[in-house]
């Protein structure tokens, strides 16, 4: 019996150290520079996500996806990032800390699923970086006619399958200075961060007013019999030549072209009132990004017929088939400028989610050290800069975008959920009411019942709330990913031809909204912040349902390249980070609680805990 005794505690304290939470002061003082007013935010936002993909993206899925309802599917992958930023907007008003979706997840889940989290945003990070890195020097050799391409396919090929066809010196290099102005100041990048955002919006304009003229509501109401015959896969013609299953998947595309605005929520502790700047700043960039992708979608299709639009580089040659070449160069040159500060936007937040990990204790502690000139983590951004130009130089473009979007949809996924736990969540400490041993059977499960919809009316929560909420929120989730996985594999079954397939859809649906209703049942904490998502838990629920369909249509690879990573992150973790963490004296040999601790430890007013 000895060493079950032994195994017990021993496995106790395994588990309570995945789940143990990081307590956050807001008087702890920051090793970081506090300079970032609301429009180096926004302009970091906004030139981070609005990169090659205004120039690129509109015209590739109209062509073979969307047709002119691309600004349609522009609209749907917008409020679907709406709800992921609104989620992202609240935690950055509860947690001004450098870290994103890290530090969010480590205050409300626990110290393991914030580890996963970290590690699949530093690989977002990574390879959005290298990916734009490699599209900048594609989209400028393109420009001098594929000559860097020939020579060093011809000097130094790379035969490896699940390599690129020849090293990319030029990306390497690129990403190196980038590094090296990060690594210069914070202030020093924001401020020439806002100067190509700027450039890149002013092309953008130029665009638009220019297309504008040349538009022509022809083009969105060209029949099939009008579509010359060579070509193929154009659809029925029209607005939505692939109907709304094309404008579906085109939406499904377009989201990607929002992903980047979280890089704002990575600067709690360099932000100027973080509290507010940073909730305001994700709100403003989302709206000036949809803007922009709208009014290019709409003016792009209008100037020239869907099916003739060229996939890689749509508007210098439209501009070229109107008869236009000077703005032409002026978008080509635009585009050069977008990527630039898209490139500076990406590899901005890796630094900090390093820095942030570091500083706890889950990867390695150099990391976390702090140049005292620049005030930045100078070896995490070094570090950083090697990796991604190493990706950028082995790598191929399409490669390196397939591994992207699987952690940026995990992390909003996380957001959510967190949001959830944390709205529903007992700040206080409030005892567990006991049960009472002399009631029947039919007792009991009424009084279950009750509690899981709050019939007794509870306006505060407790414990037992929180305790049902969490529950409810796993519910939800394992409902949600099997409703994602029916529609993308059984969807077509869905119809009055096959009933057990609709039926059990059905069933599946009615089970998922039970589940949402419960969690809306439950008394929300009351506490104040700058900024709360409205209509909880409808839109967390939402965001959730929406990136776990995105996940589900991810391919094999995607996610074997993800599994791949995710283990060398375990190994990581279970040697190193969870002996090393900060929080390790703090509860992993403290007695389990009876209630909900804190999660923020704040020395200012009791009203301003969160």
């Amino acid at each position: 019996m000895a060493p079950q005794k032994c195994f017990q505690p021993m496995a106790i304290r395994f588990f309570r150290a995945l789940s143990r939470k990081k307590l956050v002061s807001n008087d702890e003082e920051s090793k970081l520079a506090r300079v970032l007013t609301l429009l180096d935010l926004t302009g970091l936002g906004i030139g981070s996500t609005l990169g090659l993909g205004v120039y690129v993206l509109a015209g590739s899925v109209a062509k073979t996806v969307a047709g002119p309802a691309v600004c349609i599917s522009f609209l749907i992958a917008a409020i679907a990032s709406a709800f992921a930023g609104l989620c992202y907007a609240e935690f950055a008003a509860r947690v001004p800390k450098a870290g994103s979706a890290y530090v969010y997840s480590y205050v409300s889940v626990g110290e393991f699923v914030a580890f996963v989290i970290g590690w699949n945003l530093i690989l977002e990070y990574v390879i959005g970086g290298a990916s734009l890195a490699r599209g900048l020097s594609s989209y400028i050799d393109a420009l001098s006619n594929n000559t860097m391409k020939s020579f060093f396919t011809a000097t130094l090929p790379m035969d490896v399958e699940f390599l690129a066809d020849y090293p990319d010196f030029f990306s390497f290099i690129v990403m190196m200075i980038v590094t090296a102005l990060l690594a210069a100041g914070v202030k020093k990048s924001s401020m020439l961060n806002n100067i190509l955002t700027t450039l890149n919006l002013l092309t953008v304009i130029t665009v638009v007013v220019s297309g504008s003229i040349k538009a022509d509501s022809a083009n969105w109401k060209i029949a099939k019999e009008e579509i010359p015959p060579d070509v193929r896969n154009a659809g029925e013609g029209g607005f939505a030549p692939f109907g709304v299953a094309g404008i579906m998947a085109g939406a499904a595309k377009c989201f990607f072209g929002f992903v980047g605005f979280d890089a704002i929520a990575t600067t709690g502790e360099e932000a100027k009132r973080p509290q507010r700047n940073i909730p305001l700043a994700i709100v403003i960039s989302l709206i000036v990004i949809f803007l922009a992708y709208f009014g290019v979608s709409v003016v792009l299709t209008m100037m020239w017929p869907y099916y003739d639009q060229h996939a890689e580089a749509p508007f210098p040659y439209v501009f070229e088939r109107v008869g236009w070449p000077v703005i032409k160069w002026i978008v080509t040159i635009g585009a050069v400028f977008a990527i630039c500060t898209s490139l500076l936007g990406a590899m901005f937040p890796l630094p900090r989610v390093l820095y942030a990990m570091a500083n706890d204790g889950l990867i390695f502690t150099f990391l976390s050290r702090v140049h005292p000139k620049t005030r930045t983590p100078l070896i995490a951004t070094v570090v950083s800069g090697i990796f991604g130009g190493v990706m950028a130089l082995v790598f191929d473009l399409q490669q390196l975008i397939d591994m992207m979007s699987i952690g940026t949809l995990m992390a909003y996924t996380i957001v959510a959920i967190c949001v959830l736990i944390l709205r529903y969540e007992n700040p206080q400490e409030v005892e567990i009411p006991k049960s009472d041993s002399h009631h029947t059977t039919t007792g009991i499960i009424i009084k279950q019942f009750a509690l899981i919809f709050n019939l007794n009316g509870n306006k505060h929560p407790n414990c037992t709330t929180a305790t049902f909420t969490k529950g409810a929120i796993c519910v939800f989730s394992v409902i949600a990913l099997a409703v994602c996985f029916f529609i993308k594999y059984a969807g077509t079954f869905v119809n009055a031809e096959h009933p057990y397939y609709l039926t059990g859809f059905i069933l599946l649906a009615i089970i998922l909204l039970s589940v949402v209703v419960v969690i809306a049942r439950q008394p929300t904490c009351s506490i104040e912040i700058s900024f709360k998502v409205p209509w909880v838990p409808f839109i967390p629920c939402l965001s959730i349902f929406i990136n776990l369909y995105l996940m589900c249509e991810l391919d094999a690879y995607t996610w074997l390249r993800f599994l791949i990573w995710i283990c060398i992150g375990f190994f990581i973790y279970f040697l190193y980070g969870i002996s090393h963490s900060r929080q390790k004296e703090c509860s992993i040999d403290n007695e389990p609680q009876t209630s909900a601790a804190p999660v923020f430890v704040m020395k200012t007013k009791p009203e301003e805990r969160f």
